[in-house]
């Protein structure tokens, strides 16, 4: 099992609209072979980034959902933000879980 967690520095000022995009959220990835999970996280301090975190079968199935034409659509929305919303370019990162 993997652990996908995306950092996205966020604007505080876009603060609810980068939440309200997760919360109309399509859902597409939740259909996806291998998709089990996600979660938004909020960040508890100042200038500290939220985090994305979703989880899968394999690392397999995520990379498969990134080269989805349904990850091309879930993901069309985030031009909507207003600008500056996001502040720097996200930080991926992959976890596998411990036994």
């Amino acid at each position: 099992m993997v652990i996908i967690c995306n950092r996205i520095s966020v604007n505080r000022e876009h603060e609810a609209a980068f939440e309200a995009l997760f919360a109309t959220r399509m859902k597409l990835v939740d259909g996806m072979p291998g998709f089990i999970g996600f979660q938004l996280l909020r960040p508890t301090q100042p200038n500290d980034p939220y985090i994305v975190m979703t989880t899968w079968v394999s690392e397999a199935d995520f990379r498969a959902w990134v080269g989805s034409p349904e990850f091309k659509a879930g993901h069309a929305r985030v031009s909507t933000l207003p600008k500056g919303a996001i502040t720097s370019q996200p930080q991926l990162e992959i976890y596998e879980l411990c036994s």
